[in-house]
């Protein structure tokens, strides 16, 4: 077949000043595009798994915080597919147990504040009080249904000034499905599951042969060839972090699984759920000598780092950036949000100079967020990376350099 040109471009430099009078409008609109920070990753499936797009590891990773969250109801397909459009590097989850033994993505043990479970009367008197970290609790915990029961159920936004319109839309997901969310993505995409109240999991969810949820958690990461030291070329092909408030959960998977781990640290009155101490015990010189053993990082509650009533933001010593890297190699702190309600009063309730005073101030290794595509964007204009993107600037300028010669002749 013989491709028939325009009468008038009979030569390369007739055929260029076509593309840039008749086409230039198309290729500012992709500008435009870019300069909007939504770079336009194809949907998972899209592209050969061959020549996929290896995680970025040279700024500070964009951690899709139950998906992008911020927009779509959290744990659900559509959140994670979102967060990857937009450009995360991980997609976090929360995993816990049906009553079956089957893994799910899910934040809460009770499903009432994120699932229509109100609407199901059929499961109305499911509905328990079991204690909790010290606390009883009522309400309709995950383990108390099978996967089939689960799956009828859909998922809301947890938070009412956040976009309603996808409200009982989307299923409660399996941690099999999140898993391959994250193998079938265009390019690498990283995963950070969380393993979720494993002492009461543990107590309310028996598996064959004394298996432990922990157990579990491990024998599905390597069913899917996930493994592998931080950073290591196994690692690489499949990354992945695996976190837990519970630091007992962290030490027995350590002679399992060789994969990197993040130990949680909620605020220091609150108590572990394992080791009946607060994590203002556990963040003492001593214990942090001691789980440094098992753990790459820790993923504290931002407000612990640095506190709201610091008007100043002077560092309490105890968590001076200094310390936080000399005794661990990653630190991920949670969780960044947008909206006003979230954000500290010094930001002018602006979420880029957030990110700006965490990334380059604090010097943290990764960000755990709501909205993916804000911190996305912030990156993308201030530290692009070199080998899968370019700024407007750059790119003009590199058209500018194809024209250059042929505007001289």
């Amino acid at each position: 077949m013989q491709l028939v040109l325009p009468f008038s471009l009979q030569n390369q430099k007739e055929w260029l000043f076509f593309v840039f009078t008749e086409c230039f409008p198309l290729i500012w609109l992709s500008l435009l595009t870019v300069c909007a920070g939504r770079t336009p990753y194809p949907l998972p499936g899209k592209r050969a798994k061959g020549d996929r797009l290896p995680i970025q590891t040279s700024r500070p990773y964009n951690i899709a915080h139950r998906g992008s969250n911020g927009e779509i109801p959290e744990e659900t397909a559509a959140a994670y597919l979102r967060a990857i459009e937009e450009g995360t590097d991980f997609i976090e989850t929360d995993i816990l147990s049906s009553k079956d033994g089957v893994l799910i993505c899910f934040h809460d043990v009770i499903l009432d504040e994120t699932a229509n479970i109100a609407s199901h009367k059929m499961f109305a008197d499911r509905k328990r009080t079991y204690e909790v970290q010290g606390f009883n609790i009522t309400g309709f915990f995950t383990f108390d249904f099978t996967l089939k029961e689960l799956k009828k159920l859909r998922t809301k936004q947890r938070y009412s000034f956040r976009d309603q319109q996808y409200n009982g839309k989307y299923p409660i997901i399996t941690f099999e499905e999140f898993i391959t969310i994250a193998r079938d993505a265009p390019r690498v995409v990283s995963i950070y599951p969380e393993i979720k109240n494993s002492v009461l999991i543990n107590q309310h969810v028996k598996w064959p042969g004394g298996k432990r949820f922990e157990d579990k958690v491990v024998e599905t990461l390597k069913k899917y060839g996930y493994g592998g030291s931080y950073l290591s070329k196994k690692w690489l092909k499949r990354p992945l972090f695996i976190q837990s408030f519970a630091p007992s959960s962290l030490v027995y998977i350590s002679n399992l699984i060789d994969s990197p781990k993040v130990l949680l640290i909620d605020d220091v009155t609150v108590l572990t759920e394992d080791t009946n101490q607060t994590y203002a015990e556990i963040t003492s010189d001593v214990y942090f000598n001691y789980i440094k053993q098992y753990v790459v990082g820790i993923g504290p509650w931002k407000d612990t780092v640095v506190p709201v009533i610091t008007i100043t933001y002077k560092l309490p010593q105890i968590w001076s950036k200094e310390l936080m890297h000399i005794i661990y190699r990653s630190v991920h702190p949670y969780t960044y949000r947008n909206e006003n309600e979230f954000l500290h009063l010094n930001f002018s309730q602006d979420p880029y100079k957030e990110y700006e005073y965490w990334i380059n101030e604090i010097g943290v290794d990764g960000l755990f967020n709501d909205f993916t595509g804000s911190l996305h964007n912030y990156q993308e204009w201030t530290s692009p990376l070199s080998e899968t993107s370019k700024s407007p600037r750059q790119l003009l300028s590199q058209i500018a350099s194809l024209v250059l010669p042929y505007a001289k002749a």
